[in-house]
């Protein structure tokens, strides 16, 4: 699922004002990370973790690994900040970042 320049612009915008759910540590995703960001992609859609590492190749490996192992796409890197989107089968209206936006 590519997104588009105009899909990227209207999660980013959607993102701003959303926290960090998840953060990576300098060790890389760990299995009960991944789980946890599993959660928050089921029930927020798009989502935004910290990556503590301070070396660049690091945080884009981590956020590559990460992409790959919950099947979300990368929406926006900044510094240390990523957005990840992951639609769901069944969003909730409730929770959903993208639901709750529109």
């Amino acid at each position: 699922m590519a997104l588009s320049s105009e899909q990227r612009r209207q999660y980013r915008s959607i993102a701003h004002n959303l926290k960090p759910l998840v953060t990576v540590s300098d060790e890389g995703p760990t299995d009960g990370m991944v789980a946890e960001l599993e959660r928050a992609l089921n029930d927020h859609e798009l989502v935004k973790i910290k990556l503590s590492s301070t070396d660049r190749d690091d945080r884009q490996a981590a956020i590559s690994d990460l992409c790959q192992r919950t099947g979300a796409e990368l929406v926006q890197t900044i510094g240390k900040v990523a957005v990840l989107l992951r639609r769901a089968k069944q969003p909730n209206p409730k929770l959903s970042n993208l639901r709750r936006s529109v």
